[in-house]
């Protein structure tokens, strides 16, 4: 597949994730670098919704440690039990959090970002990464979101 992303003129989010997943497949099937699939999932998302920050966090030295991203300069260590990102670790779902500043122990990388959606990597049953999704709105995400991060993130776990 070339390098180039093709995105519809629309802004209904389901008919833009129908259109990268399969890009998204294209980009990293035959990739076996790790970091330049996770950074081109990354700069997918980023270019497809523009969302505030998009990134991974990956499992190392029992906490969560900054991989690929697009966006502003983020926290570079996370403990399994501090913020979204440890939540979702910890309870291996997906979560989306509308107002990040009401969700108990929100580790604040930027004032700026508002809402949230975190999707924990499988490679088998272990938990190996994240993908951090942030939005500079409150309740930008939604089930939409939830069901495309989702497979996007179990795409991702078949490259680790």
């Amino acid at each position: 597949m070339a390098e180039d992303l093709i995105l519809p003129k629309t802004q209904d989010k389901t008919e833009i994730y129908e259109a990268i997943l399969p890009q998204i497949k294209g980009l990293i099937t035959y990739e076996t670098d790790l970091t330049a699939n996770l950074a081109n999932v990354a700069a997918v998302l980023k270019e497809a919704f523009d969302f505030f920050w998009v990134g991974f966090y990956l499992t190392k030295e029992n906490q969560l440690v900054l991989g690929p991203f697009q966006g502003p300069v983020a926290c570079t260590r996370i403990p399994f039990t501090k913020g979204v990102c440890g939540a979702a670790y910890t309870q291996r779902k997906t979560l989306v959090v509308d107002d990040v500043e009401s969700f108990p122990g929100h580790i604040a990388c930027s004032s700026l970002s508002k809402s949230e959606v975190v999707v924990p990597i499988f490679k088998g049953e272990e938990v190996v990464a994240v993908l951090d999704v942030d939005s500079k709105e409150l309740s930008d995400f939604n089930e939409v979101d939830e069901k495309f991060l989702t497979e996007i993130g179990r795409l991702v776990g078949e490259k680790f």
